[in-house]
């Protein structure tokens, strides 16, 4: 199937106080049908191409799939701007899954959810929340910070100073003091490397801006999803790459074996191979594998 043939509806929703956008992609159809929720990775945004490329492909094998933006970042509402929030983005997870339920199009029975990067930490905290769920899959789920993170301690140094002033700011109810989502080597920012700095001609879009709030990382710091992950009743695909090293081994295997049903699929990749277009499409295939098996269809 072509591209041109998935209808895409612009959606809002509202998760506490705060109006959150979302997209259904879909094929003209006359039966309701199974719907995954997707929610992109640290300060990422649904316009993303990695993003439109998996809901699209979702679309065209059959499932709806139903992006959304989070709180304070992309087309949704919320205050201050990148301002990453754990529980608020999993309060914004779960209000899709209750929104897009009652979709007239979509099989309320029939629910996934499917996350990458923070995203895929968040639908294992997600999915030990919301028992209505038929599929999970974690793409590069973050279970924690890495120990090793290409910093060196002067930089980590650097980085915790600005999160604490950042912080303090943040509890006088100062503007935040932003920093990059990705920089280079030595720049203070969440992510470095020349890895990271070369995927950001593959990001760029409208909404996506490469600022955050560092205050942000303090509570992601304390974040370890494989902690309530023996609470999920569905099955979960985990999909990790090999020489990832912004979701590491460690973090992931501890995540996997915390799974009461899982399955694995490790690739040859890094964390930032995944989101390019020669690689992503075998990921995808296999995604849709396993939501195929999962769905009986």
């Amino acid at each position: 199937m072509n591209k041109e043939n998935v209808i895409v509806d612009r959606l809002e929703f509202i998760s506490g106080n705060t109006t959150c956008v979302g997209y259904l992609y879909h094929m003209k159809s006359d039966a309701p049908r199974p719907c995954i929720v997707m929610g992109s990775g640290f300060g990422g945004t649904q316009d993303t191409p990695s993003i439109i490329a998996v809901a699209t492909a979702f679309a065209q094998a059959g499932f709806h799939a139903f992006t959304f933006d989070y709180r304070n970042l992309g087309e949704s509402d919320g205050q201050p701007r990148q301002l990453v929030s754990i529980d608020g983005q999993q309060e914004d997870f779960l209000s899709a899954i209750s929104f897009i339920k009652k979709h007239p199009a979509v099989d309320e029975k029939a629910l996934g959810i499917w996350g990458s990067s923070l995203g895929g930490g968040h639908v294992i905290s997600v999915a030990a929340k919301e028992k209505d769920l038929s599929v999970v899959i974690a793409q590069i789920p973050f279970n924690g910070f890495p120990k090793k993170n290409g910093r060196s301690l002067w930089d980590t140094l650097k980085l915790l100073h600005v999160m604490i002033k950042d912080k303090n700011r943040g509890k006088k109810g100062l503007p935040p003091l932003y920093i990059p989502a990705v920089g280079k080597t030595g720049e203070i920012a969440v992510m470095v490397g020349e890895e990271v700095t070369n995927t950001i001609s593959d990001m760029q879009t409208k909404t996506w801006r490469n600022e955050v709030a560092p205050r942000a990382l303090m509570d992601m710091m304390k974040y370890k999803p494989s902690t309530v992950a023996n609470k999920i009743k569905a099955p979960v695909m985990v999909s990790y790459g090999e020489h990832d090293k912004e979701t590491q081994g460690p973090q992931t295997t501890e995540l996997i074996e915390s799974l009461p049903k899982v399955e694995v699929k490790a690739y040859p990749f890094t964390h930032f191979d995944f989101y390019k277009p020669s690689i992503r499409e075998k990921i995808i295939t296999d995604q849709i594998a396993f939501l195929k098996k999962c769905f009986s269809v």
